[in-house]
This record gives C-alpha cells, sequence and structure tokens, in this order.
C-alpha cells in the first residue's frame, strides 16, 4: 500500500506530497492539471529510466520519495536476497535525478540498480493506463491471470522444481555432444600431443638439475684445478694444516710447565682437526671431479628436447609440460568415456521429461477449471457493465513435448462483443472501452483470488457512457475493499465514488507555473464532481447531480 509520495523539483513541481488512504483514492483536475506529471514522476519511483530534462528549471536535482506499507506482501526473502533492510511498515524508495543526467536509486536508503528497483515496483503498484489495454493480448498476461484464478502456486512450485533440474540436465547434455564433436575431430591430434609428453618422462625440477649438471661439466678442468689448488694451499708441504699441527703440538707441550695454556692447546688441536677434514673433503671433490663427454652429450640432448617441448607448448618448465600432459590425459578419458556419460544422462532426461509431463499435466487440470470459471464470471462482470450480448471463451491447449517456466500450456483469450460476431482474440477485436471494461472485470477477479499491489487507474474509463462510467465505479469501489485503488478518472460518475479525492491544479506567479495537488472536503469533493459534469460554470443541476452520484 502506498503510504505517501513526495516530489521535489520534478517539471513544473516545486515541492508536492500525496498521502493516499486505504480505499478508492480519485485524482482529478484539469486538462493540463499536471495529472501525467504525478503518473510520470510514479514511474520514476517504479525504475522507468530517468530524463535530466525533468529536472525543475534552475534545479539542480529532482527527489522522488514514496513511502509503503509492504506488510502483506511476503516481501521477506526478496529483500534478504538482496541485502535490503526490511521494514513491512513503512518501506521507502528514493529516485534522485540530477540536471548533469545522473541518476541514483535507494530502497531504504540502501543504493540499488535501477533493475533492482524494476523488479521490486511490481510487487508494490500496478498502474493501469490506456496502453496498458494491450497487455490484454499477450500470452504471458493471459496466463498470469488463469494462475492467479487457479491458485496453484503449488503445482507451479513443483512443476518448477522438475523443469529446472530438466533444463540443467538438457544443457549438461547438449554441452557434451558438443564436446564430444570438437574432441572427435581433435581426438588423433590430442593422443599424439599425450603420447609426445608421456613418452618424455617429465619429473619436476629435472631441468633445473640439469642446468647445474650441464655447467658443472662444461667447466669440469677449471673446477678441478681450483679444488686441488684450495687443497694444496691447506695441506701441502708447507699448508694452513701443517702449521696448525706444530702450533698445536707446541702448546701441548708447553702445558707441562705453563698449564694456562691447556685450553688455547685444544683449540689449535681442533681447529687442526676442522682443517684437516676440509682439506679432506676438497681432496674427495677435485678426485670426483672429471670431464665425461658421453655424459655432457646426454645432458645438453635432454636440455635440447626439453626447450623444444616448451617452445612447442608455449610454456617455460617441466611443471607446466607436466599439468599440459595430465590435461591432455583427462580429455583423452573423456573422450573415451563421453558417449557413456551422454548416455547416462538421457536415461535421466527420460525420468525428467516424465516428471516435468506428470507436474505439466497437474498444472493443465487447475488451469482448465480456472478457465472454465473465468468465463462465466467474466461474462457477469463485463455484462454488468455494458455489454449484454458479450460472449468470452479462454481457450487453453497444451503441448505434450514444448516445456516453458510456465508451463505446457497456452492460454488466448477469446472474445466477442455482439451476438453476430465470431469468439476472435480480444486483443484484436475489442474496441478501447471494451478493452478497458474487460481489464477492470478481470483485476477484479484476480483481486479476489490472491492480494495484489496498489493499483492506479488512469483513465480507464475513456470511451465510455456515464452510465457505464457509474458501473465501473462500482466495480472500482469493490475492488479497493481488497485493496488500495487510485484512479485519475476521465467522467464524474467514477469520480463521485471515492473514499478520499485529491485535485491537481496550476499556480502561478510572476515567474512561473507550478503544479500542486491538495485533499478536497466534502464540500469540495461536490463542486469539483459538479465540475466535471457542467465544466467551469457550475449550475444547481449539477450540484444535485453530482450529490446523487456521490452518495
Amino acid at each position: 500500500m502506498l503510504l505517501s509520495l513526495t516530489i521535489e523539483n520534478y517539471a513544473l513541481i516545486e515541492h508536492l506530497e500525496f498521502t493516499p488512504g486505504k480505499g478508492l483514492t480519485v485524482i482529478t483536475g484539469e486538462t493540463g492539471a499536471g495529472k501525467s506529471i504525478i503518473m510520470g514522476a510514479l514511474g520514476l519511483i517504479l525504475g522507468q529510466r530517468a530524463d535530466a530534462k525533468s529536472v525543475r528549471n534552475g534545479a539542480t536535482k529532482c527527489v522522488i520519495e514514496a513511502s509503503f506499507d509492504i506488510s502483506q506482501y511476503g516481501l521477506e526473502g526478496y529483500f534478504k536476497e538482496n541485502d535490503l533492510e526490511y521494514d513491512a511498515a513503512s518501506t521507502i524508495i528514493r529516485r534522485e535525478i540530477y540536471a548533469t543526467g545522473k541518476s541514483r536509486a535507494f530502497v531504504n536508503d540502501i543504493p540499488v540498480q535501477l533493475q533492482m528497483l524494476k523488479e521490486l515496483g511490481q510487487s508494490l503498484i500496478d498502474i493501469h493506463s490506456q496502453h496498458q489495454n494491450l497487455l490484454l493480448g499477450q500470452d504471458t498476461f493471459q496466463l498470469g491471470v488463469i494462475d492467479a484464478l487457479a491458485r496453484n502456486q503449488f503445482e507451479m512450485g513443483q512443476y518448477r522444481t522438475v523443469y529446472n533440474d530438466l533444463m540443467t540436465l538438457r544443457r549438461r547434455i547438449r554441452q557434451l555432444r558438443e564436446e564430444a564433436a570438437k574432441n572427435a575431430q581433435e581426438a588423433d591430434y590430442i593422443r599424439y600431443q599425450f603420447a609426445q609428453l608421456d613418452d618424455a618422462n617429465l619429473n619436476d625440477g629435472e631441468q633445473e638439475e640439469l642446468e647445474a649438471e650441464q655447467e658443472r661439466l662444461s667447466h669440469a678442468e677449471d673446477i678441478k684445478s681450483g679444488l686441488y689448488e684450495i687443497f694444496n694451499g691447506l695441506d701441502g708441504d708447507e699448508s694452513l694444516v701443517q702449521t696448525l699441527k706444530s702450533l698445536s703440538h707446541k702448546a701441548h707441550e708447553l702445558t707441562r710447565v705453563y698449564p694456562e695454556i691447556a685450553e688455547v692447546a685444544e683449540r689449535l688441536e681442533s681447529d687442526f682437526i676442522d682443517l684437516k677434514d676440509i682439506a679432506e673433503d676438497v681432496e674427495g671433490k677435485a678426485e670426483d671431479i672429471s670431464f665425461d663427454p658421453q655424459r655432457f652429450e646426454q645432458v645438453e640432448e635432454r636440455l635440447s628436447q626439453l626447450y623444444t617441448l616448451f617452445k612447442k607448448h608455449g610454456v617455460s618448465s617441466v611443471a607446466e609440460l607436466i599439468a599440459l600432459r595430465d590435461e591432455l590425459f583427462e580429455r583423452m578419458q573423456h573422450i573415451d568415456g563421453s558417449d557413456e556419460e551422454i548416455a547416462e544422462l538421457e536415461a535421466q532426461n527420460k525420468q525428467l521429461t516424465a516428471q516435468a509431463s506428470k507436474c505439466a499435466a497437474a498444472l493443465t487440470a487447475t488451469r482448465q477449471k480456472a478457465a472454465d470459471n473465468l468465463q462465466q464470471l467474466l461474462v457477469e462482470k463485463v455484462s454488468y457493465l455494458g455489454m449484454p450480448n458479450v460472449r468470452f471463451a479462454a481457450e487453453l491447449t497444451s503441448s505434450k513435448t514444448e516445456f516453458t517456466p510456465s508451463g505446457t500450456d497456452q492460454i488466448a483469450f477469446m472474445f466477442s462483443a455482439n451476438k453476430n460476431q465470431p469468439l476472435k482474440p480480444a486483443g484484436e477485436v475489442a474496441s478501447g472501452g471494451e478493452i478497458s471494461r474487460l481489464m477492470l472485470s478481470i483485476k477484479s477477479l484476480v483481486a479476489s483470488a490472491r492480494t495484489l499491489p496498489t493499483i492506479i487507474f488512469d483513465e480507464i474509463d475513456t470511451g465510455v457512457s456515464g452510465d457505464i462510467a457509474d458501473r465501473m465505479g462500482e466495480v472500482m469501489k469493490e475492488l479497493s475493499s481488497h485493496l488500495q485503488v487510485i484512479t485519475i478518472p476521465h467522467l464524474p460518475q467514477v469520480a463521485g465514488k471515492g473514499n478520499q479525492h485529491f485535485k491537481v491544479y496550476k499556480a502561478d506567479d510572476e515567474d512561473t507555473t507550478t503544479t500542486h495537488i491538495t485533499p478536497l472536503s466534502q464540500d469540495e469533493r461536490l463542486q469539483e464532481v459538479a465540475r466535471m459534469l457542467s465544466g467551469s460554470n457550475i449550475t444547481k443541476e449539477a450540484l444535485a447531480n453530482a450529490r446523487t452520484l456521490m452518495q
């Protein structure tokens, strides 16, 4: 339910506040007063694209803010899913449009994308204007009407669960078939690449080890010469080892007469032993070093093989080659096992298809019953609105194989307003006034079956007589007992049915023209309805007629 609407600096509006109540709210005003401007502002709240030209001249931005009571709409899940603050009693939607063209949207002060605002708006307000009469000819609208009357949420939930599983499975099968066809063309090449890499006996870290060995073999003589030079310096005829040995022996001899040097003697002996071990280790390494031409050739050949594989496959390490080898192996396994996997999935597809058909049939049964009821109820409603010869049929056809998110059914609303006229699609043959009455009747029936958002009827009474308009007003009045209804009527017969009445008007000062809206008292309502009857020159007869209309 719309609690309030505040508009600032939008088109001809400097500041406007609109607070509709429960029941039927009527908005009237002379042509050009600004009723369409208010509707345009509401459209922005519902996610329509903004135009910088809508910003009032001289202002930097316009702000439209609407407050809603959403306690009856079951939107907790939607708010949680989209990380929005949920306030059942007062959810506030705000649009800000800047003169620069920038636009921002907020739900309870949380910035949101325009698409989210559109989705949320569909659950808050249903604006029915003349162009929306085109909905009557759309399959989705017709099916939605039948589903609302069928109250088939359980059956629809069951069907969609199976449908989603079925579509996921079919996409997987299609993907596997495409991959299998592609892989079949590349199978020989994949096997060749894998065999080449597998035969290479790749080992992670091998490249680094081989390059180090290559470096060692290519400098074997230099390494050997250097090691012997180190050894001779450590343990030659006049080497450090021999010097430390003599010094250690001398220190030990001194300990007999000078015990204080014992520690020094031990340290010298320890250094002698360590240096001797180093010398022996260096000598051993020098003896181990030799140039092996055969091994050098093997290392170079292996490295050349690895470098060739690097270049061929666009990689720079053995680890990457190993990863590629494993990937090729997986593809080979997939190629070899894809037919078996597809066969298993096809068996699942057969089972799910049968389940989907069963669920769709249950859904169809609910729709057929609702369609039969709609035919009778709608004829009664529309006949009351001045179409005594109307005939209507909701023709349901079902496919056994074509699954859609909404089932396997198609609905066609067939209509005839005259006795001698055959039934034809309603959107093609009904006049504007006839479609308006059909849409009003349909929405009144749907409202009795489920909770609807606030409905706004924008001149739905265009093209009908005063007597019919009076009856349309009664239908809207009845509809407003279930939900909030706001109407912008063309005729006084509808205007007189409101629980509350607002008037839109223009005011001029020296420089500007602004649009305003004001609630009317009972006497002011009488004057406004009389104006709609007789024009600016309100007669006693018009006032008397207005009183009658407002009873």
